[in-house]
């Protein structure tokens, strides 16, 4: 059950409108194969004599290496390559922000499934016996797993601004986030042609084709025009592909044997081979008045980096900077502190920071509710940012955030009807736990605030080329851009504006790959932004040199018309790093839910009954999408909320399978009522706002707050688990 409003107006495109352009619901050109099962993802590469690639991984957390004896895998018939750390050409080391992750372990690992060796085979089977056979002498070590007594710190960031930390009513908390994996369907896989002159193609599963092509060259010994990128068919991502996985792995071995590699991760090994979200632990004071007025903010946020730094600093930032969530507070001391371990790395998913936050501040809004006798929708709309209010950083909020109608308008949505007595309306289903003895029903809330597009100086544009020229006499359109398609719509968005933009129906994207310029990472919720205000902008100059013809007239008379354009969006600077204050993000965005939930109180069950959203969108590009978009972040949202948890013990991952990490499946999302708000941005192109990832940072306080509701339990972790609950 979907439920969508809009109100407000956005810029219209300059051209005339045509079928399936901006604002409306264009159907995906992926979705048919997609469905069907012909689709091909990055794991049904094949090739023409291609080997298999299968990696070593240590498992151990932390160990000194002593020695690696790889004779016994080269007497194992059909093994063709095993490669060391011996073996890499250029630089040993590559890394997201820092280049800290060795290619393979030199002289130590510092986490369990740390890439050790490469085997290439002719048969997978046969490349996996030969690693199994490989002999590594480890000198075993204590292992750093415990955040809270590492010593080495990957950034440490205050938010300070006031000086009054004392006020009427104080609420105080501890709070912890386990560590939730992407969870993407399609495992880490690519494949590594040799060129003729001396480079190599890479057709792989990733979300940032040139960030990955800048860390491969160096360690492969190439120049950058040398290693050629093409984005091949991903089967989700959610910030895990944003790291390197396989890349260099494949193209170390293709280049030794001067032969097409394929690397494909079992489900088990991508546990091990891609970073996971931070775990967290959070202690917040929050001073009000007693009519609930916030007066005051402290909080320690300590994330969990893991043995690589990947994208921790960035992280940190976020949970620095949006700490104290969307409300105006005039006193704020946060510090947030990212450290090593020898955990599995963690690095980017959904949320990137703000999510951990989110869930210890909504926690505390819903304390010092009760702590000052008010409802917890009241307290969120008395405290609420609207335009022109200053985040902890100082950063004005300079375009519409009209969170508390967004509120309200959440509060008036109807309730969903009594529990009734069919057992897949009860918490534990048909499996007959309950006939509705013991079940208690509760609602809850969830507002959050995330930052979109990347922040705090970083460079980020995206590239776009435009060609439009006559194919079989009709006006047509090539868009070619590097911008990876990891599932969100991106292929329909960029097609949509060529088409509002150009007013010409036939409408082609390219395979997005590195002969073009770069189009940033897909995350941050940012592909929208800036790589679709980069096709408009080649659009627009496109449309310039029609000369005000109609596109079949121009065409005809000037013949094939083609523009390439950057787009950057207004500057972002670094925060202070001694007060955090700085305008550090591009732009904002808020979302809210309610959800309403039944629980067994003798058996720990959860069953989540409804979620209410409103976001502000700014502009709907295409509005079924979008939907999808909230719906999903909500899934994940309600996964972290209530199951997902990568079972970390002494550095040991417990539970690698699907069997024993849960992921919320159709039966556990109920029907979800939603209104999308559009209040355009200004500074955006057709004032669009991020959408992808507000949804996950709300929904997960919101479904922990009807769960305390129902059960008077003060929930501090998530996920909640049933012995939280009964004890």
């Amino acid at each position: 059950m979907t439920q969508t409003a809009s109100t407000g107006t956005a810029s219209p495109g300059t051209a005339s409108r045509v079928g399936q352009g901006v604002g409306e619901s264009a159907g995906r050109p992926d979705a048919t194969l997609k469905v069907t099962g012909e689709f091909a993802y990055s794991s049904d590469l094949w090739l023409e004599g291609m080997v298999w690639g299968v990696t070593l991984r240590s498992p151990h957390p932390s160990a000194w290496i002593r020695s690696i004896d790889i004779g016994p895998a080269l007497a194992v018939p059909g093994v063709l390559a095993v490669l060391t750390h011996e073996d890499v050409r250029g630089e040993k080391f590559y890394g997201l922000e820092h280049k800290d992750q060795p290619v393979l372990a030199i002289d130590q690992v510092r986490y369990q499934g740390e890439p050790v060796a490469l085997v290439a085979a002719e048969h997978p089977e046969t490349a996996r016996r030969a690693a199994a056979a490989i002999v590594v002498d480890y000198e075993v070590r204590e292992a750093v797993t415990d955040p809270r007594l590492a010593t080495e710190f990957v950034r440490r960031q205050p938010v300070r601004v006031g000086d009054t930390f004392e006020a009427e009513v104080v609420v105080t908390g501890e709070y912890e986030v386990g560590m939730q994996d992407q969870a993407f369907l399609g495992p880490e896989s690519g494949l590594a042609v040799p060129a003729e002159d001396g480079g190599v193609d890479l057709y792989i599963a990733t979300q940032w084709l040139h960030v990955d092509r800048d860390q491969l060259a160096p360690c492969l010994g190439l120049p950058p025009e040398k290693v050629r990128l093409s984005l091949a068919g991903v089967g989700g991502a959610f910030g895990a592909r944003e790291d390197l996985s396989m890349q260099v792995h494949a193209c170390m071995l293709a280049l030794r044997l001067n032969r097409p590699v394929k690397i494909v991760y079992g489900r088990e090994e991508s546990f091990f081979g891609h970073v996971h979200r931070h775990p967290a632990w959070m202690r917040y004071e929050h001073g009000a008045t007693r009519d609930g007025e916030l007066v005051y903010v402290k909080a320690e946020i300590l994330l969990d980096g893991g043995a690589y730094c990947s994208s921790s600093p960035a992280v940190v930032g976020n949970a620095a900077s949006l700490g104290v969530g969307p409300y105006e507070v005039p006193n704020v001391d946060i510090v947030a502190t990212g450290v090593y371990t020898n955990n599995p790395p963690c690095g980017a998913m959904r949320g990137f920071g703000a999510v951990q936050a989110c869930y210890a501040y909504e926690s505390q809004m819903d304390q010092l509710a009760a702590a000052c006798g008010l409802s917890p929708v009241e307290i969120r709309i008395r405290n609420a940012v609207s335009q022109g209010s200053a985040l902890a950083t100082g950063q004005i909020i300079d375009s519409p955030a009209p969170l508390a109608d967004m509120l309200r308008e959440l509060a008036a949505m109807p309730m969903p009807p009594a529990a009734s007595a069919d057992l897949r309306d009860l918490p534990g289903g048909v499996s007959q736990t309950t006939h509705g003895e013991g079940v208690r029903r509760g609602v809850g809330y969830g507002v959050g605030i995330k930052n979109i597009c990347f922040s705090e100086g970083f460079d980020d544009y995206s590239t776009a080329r435009v060609r439009a020229e006559l194919i079989g006499g009709e006006p047509h359109v090539t868009v070619h851009t590097a911008a990876a398609e990891v599932g969100q719509g991106l292929v329909t968005i960029q097609a949509q504006i060529a088409r509002t933009e150009l007013g010409i129906d036939r409408v082609t994207l390219a395979t997005a790959d590195t002969q073009v310029g770069s189009a940033g990472s897909s995350s941050a919720s940012r592909q929208s932004y800036v790589t679709g205000g980069a096709v408009k902008a080649a659009c627009e100059a496109v449309r310039e040199r029609f000369n005000g013809l109609p596109p079949a007239l121009a065409l005809e008379k000037f013949g094939p018309i083609e523009e390439t354009r950057e787009y950057r969006h207004r500057p972002t600077y670094p925060m202070d790093p001694v007060t955090g204050q700085a305008d550090s993000h591009t732009q904002l965005a808020l979302c809210v839910h309610r959800a309403v939930v039944d629980v067994d109180v003798e058996l720990g069950l959860v069953k989540v009954v409804e979620l209410a959203a409103v976001q502000d969108v700014g502009k709907m590009l295409n509005p079924l999408a979008l939907e999808g978009q909230i719906h999903g972040g909500s899934a994940q949202g309600l996964g972290l909320a209530l199951m997902e948890e990568i079972q970390v013990r002494d550095g040991q991952v417990l539970n690698p399978s699907f069997t024993d990490y849960l992921i919320p499946t159709i039966l556990d999302m109920p029907p979800m009522r939603l209104s999308i708000l559009e209040n355009p941005d200004p500074a955006a192109p057709y004032g669009l706002r991020g959408a992808g990832e507000p949804p996950t940072l709300s929904s997960t306080p919101a479904i922990v707050a009807a769960v305390r509701d129902a059960t008077g339990v003060p929930l501090t972790r998530v996920p909640v688990r049933p012995e939280h609950l009964v004890g």
